[in-house]
């Protein structure tokens, strides 16, 4: 069994190498580019948590929706680049939702 793990990240480690070795260095920056979209689109979920948690109640910040956008637009902008229909239209849509809100609110405080 403790071979068998190990030999599982000895192939995980070899599968990185290899990707890393066949990536060219602006498909790499687009790697990570596309990586920060997700952190960021990720981490509104744990700004969302706290500030609920925080109130006992469930309640949407307006930093939940800038890490949307924020997020959402990296993101589409890899799957552009990428040219990958599924993140494309994955993204399109989210985008325009969190632009509206972000509308929505800042005419709301007005």
């Amino acid at each position: 069994m403790e071979q068998g793990i190990v030999s599982f990240f000895v192939h995980i480690v070899d599968a990185a190498q290899s990707y890393w070795d066949k990536t060219s260095s602006g498909d790499l920056i687009w790697l990570c580019i596309g990586l920060l979209g997700q952190c960021l689109f990720m981490m509104r979920f744990i700004v969302q948590w706290i500030h609920s948690e925080r109130h006992q109640k469930s309640l949407i910040p307006v930093s939940f929706w800038y890490l949307s956008l924020l997020g959402g637009l990296i993101v589409l902008a890899y799957g552009v680049h990428r040219v990958d229909p599924v993140i494309i239209l994955g993204q399109l849509p989210g985008t325009i939702v969190y632009l509206r809100n972000l509308m929505l609110i800042h005419n709301g405080t007005r």
